[in-house]
């Protein structure tokens, strides 16, 4: 019996799991909590993930872990995709994970792209618009939450640095549904009080969730529209948020806002010393020239002989004012005889331009009458022309060759004999005269 059995090894066993597995199941979207996370210094990671009633070990190797951009860490809840299978050498069940992302964050990121491209598409991330931070503001503005940590390192950071700084804090809700709103409205507080310098706006680290609150339209446009420069202080150095996108100034920590919002004071204090002292020496030198120049202006001439250099002034003095007499005069001179000359030639333009314009009018009125003439006679030959014509046509010039014409009394034109009957009497026009007949009888 036992030479009929198929006997398999361990590993073969183990290698069959494998392969229904891989090949049955295939590969499949999963979330849990990470726990037990472990870097290998080969680049794979290694660790478990777990939800309330199971645990599944799980492998991400280099090639696949390098696309994803945030740090894996026990209890942070994720959803990746892996395919199932079994590790042969301890036949360990395990998923091979090959996409990983933050549990929820494949949606907000997508919204949070689409805000972030809109809002920049308007303008509000340009860095024209931002405005720079003050050397050394009295008073600075805080919004956050008063029991969080951020305050914490903001008040102590502040403190130690310039120990007599203002430090304004506007309590705010940095977290869950509407705290976006009561974020803006810290922000526009802060821009009516008129005695804030500069603020700084932010909570500290957290999932995406927890900082989803900055990432909000309201709270943007609060930025934006702030007259006081803002400096967003939000998560960690790996956290962003379209508040950092807005803000004038990102800072990667609350506490690196702080060390932005305001210097040292004992550096401040170092650079006024150095300041005052390079002023004294300035002084001492500006001192020792003056009291040079004084020193030689004492021995010179000047000093020495002054009622000398007085008379000498006095004699430039009045050479000056003979000399600008003499000038004036002559300048007075040749004015006058510069206008007698332009007045003698605009006297000569003026005579030949009116003998010119008489001369034109004379050739004028002679061409005037000779087109004038021409004219008449054309005229009056077209007018005889026109009485020949129309001589010709008149009816009338026929009877001087021997025709006549012969109207009734009512003075219609007797054409024809049937026209007239015994007893009427008809008027004969002749070249001469008119006769008047009686009908007698016709033939």
């Amino acid at each position: 019996m036992s030479s009929k059995r198929q006997v398999y090894s361990v590993a073969e066993v183990n290698r069959k799991a494998r392969m229904v597995l891989e090949s049955g199941i295939g590969e499949l979207w999963v979330e849990g909590e990470l726990s037990r996370v472990v870097m290998h210094s080969s680049g794979h990671w290694y660790f478990n993930l777990k939800d309330e009633q199971a645990v599944v070990a799980c492998a991400m190797f280099r090639n696949d872990n390098a696309r994803v951009v945030f740090k894996p860490k026990d209890g942070l809840k994720v959803q990746m995709l892996a395919r199932p299978s079994l590790y042969e050498a301890n036949g360990r069940y395990q998923l091979i994970a090959s996409e990983m992302e933050e549990a929820g964050k494949g949606n907000l990121q997508e919204q949070f792209e689409k805000l972030k491209a809109r809002l920049a598409a308007e303008g509000l991330f340009d860095e024209a618009r931002k405005k720079p931070l003050p050397i050394l503001p009295r008073k600075i503005g805080v919004v956050t939450s008063p029991t969080g940590a951020a305050i914490r390192d903001i008040i102590t950071v502040l403190t130690r640095r310039f120990p007599n700084i203002q430090i304004l804090l506007v309590p705010a809700k940095v977290q869950g549904a509407g705290a976006e709103q009561g974020i803006a409205k810290a922000i526009d507080y802060l821009n009516t009080r008129g005695d804030i310098d500069v603020m700084i706006v932010g909570r500290g680290g957290g999932s995406i969730e927890d900082l989803w609150n900055f990432n909000e339209e309201v709270v943007a446009r609060a930025i934006a529209r702030s007259a006081i420069p803002v400096i967003s202080a939000v998560g960690h150095e790996i956290d962003f948020t379209i508040a950092d996108f807005a803000a004038d100034v990102r800072a990667p920590t609350p506490s690196a806002a702080a060390e932005l919002a305001v210097r040292e004071k004992s550096d401040l204090e170092d650079e006024i010393a150095l300041c005052d002292r390079r002023l004294g020496q300035s002084l001492k030198s500006m001192e020792q020239e003056l009291r040079l120049r004084l020193n030689r202006a004492a021995h010179s001439y000047v000093f020495r002989e002054p009622d000398n250099l007085l008379r000498q002034y006095r004699q430039a003095v009045s050479s000056l004012k003979t000399r600008m007499g003499d000038l004036l005069k002559l300048d007075a001179q040749q004015k006058i005889q510069r206008f007698a000359r332009t007045h003698d030639r605009i006297a000569h333009l003026l005579l030949s331009t009116v003998q010119q314009s008489h001369q034109q009018v004379d050739e004028l009125g002679m061409l005037m009458q000779h087109r004038v003439e021409r004219r008449i006679e054309r005229d009056r030959q077209k007018l005889l022309q026109l009485r020949g014509q129309l001589r010709m046509l008149n009816p009338l010039a026929v009877l001087g060759r021997g025709y006549s014409l012969t109207r009734r009394p009512d003075g219609v034109l007797v054409r024809s004999a049937a026209e007239v009957k015994k007893g009427e009497t008809i008027v004969t026009q002749l070249a001469d005269g008119n006769l008047v007949s009686n009908i007698t009888d016709k033939e």
